[in-house]
């Protein structure tokens, strides 16, 4: 009798799995999926990074306050190999922004990166903090001074502040990308893309030139990194 209730047992955890799995994808954006080269999880972030505020009613938003746990829980999991971040945002709160972009970075696991419709503002350093960053070619990118919202005091020691919260951008990017610090402040504060602001935008294949972003690629190409990555990490022991 026990062989024979074995197989319903097995057909309700797979159930369970199916059902734990949706909900991951619906609650987080997010999906663990084993293959033959090892446990994946997929990671979206997406629309506007949300910090200490609230976004409005309707918004589409990335919450740091689920994203740092779970990052955490990802890198200390015994049933993930690897991530894949998959990018399409508009940017948002700059702190919380690089707080998640700092914890990518922090990671030892496999991770890469792909730049999906956009990536921009506080998306740029979230682009290019996993280990392999890739970027389709219709992919946009757009780089500009700090901004801050709501009432700002027009004092010296806030545009002080403004300053060196822009150098931590810059010194992260160019720490974890190909680009130097000098050429992407060029780029922060070009005047000829953008009508009434500084700034550049860039697709897939410039990002690559300039060296923001590693390659140009899609999903195909962004696992086949990731697969290489949790091979090698194997094969050193890790």
């Amino acid at each position: 009798m026990l062989e024979r209730t074995k197989p319903a047992d097995c057909a309700g955890e797979n159930q369970e799995s199916d059902r734990d799995g949706s909900q991951q994808i619906v609650d987080f954006g997010s999906a663990l999926t084993k293959t033959p080269h090892g446990s994946v999880y997929c990671l979206t972030i997406i629309g506007q990074i949300e910090g200490h505020n609230t976004a409005a009613s309707g918004a589409k938003t990335t919450k740091y306050e689920h994203v740092l746990p779970l990052l955490a829980k990802l890198e200390e999991s015994d049933e993930v190999d690897g991530v894949l971040f998959l990018l399409n945002t508009v940017g948002g709160d700059v702190e919380a922004g690089l707080a998640i972009a700092e914890l990518i970075a922090g990671m030892t696991k496999p991770t890469v990166s792909i730049v999906l419709g956009g990536s921009h503002s506080i998306g740029v350093p979230l682009a290019v903090a996993a280990r392999r960053s890739f970027a389709v070619p219709s992919a946009a990118m757009t780089i500009h001074p700090v901004r801050m919202s709501g009432t700002v005091i027009a004092a010296p020691q806030t545009y002080n502040y403004f300053q060196r919260l822009q150098d931590r951008i810059v010194a992260f990017v160019a720490g974890h990308s190909s680009i130097s610090a000098q050429r992407f402040q060029t780029l922060m504060l070009k005047k000829d893309d953008m009508a009434a602001d500084v700034g550049s935008v860039l697709y897939g294949e410039e990002a690559v030139q300039v060296g923001l972003i590693d390659s140009v690629g899609g999903l195909s190409d962004g696992l086949q990194c990731l697969y290489r990555q949790i091979g090698q990490r194997r094969k050193d022991g890790a």
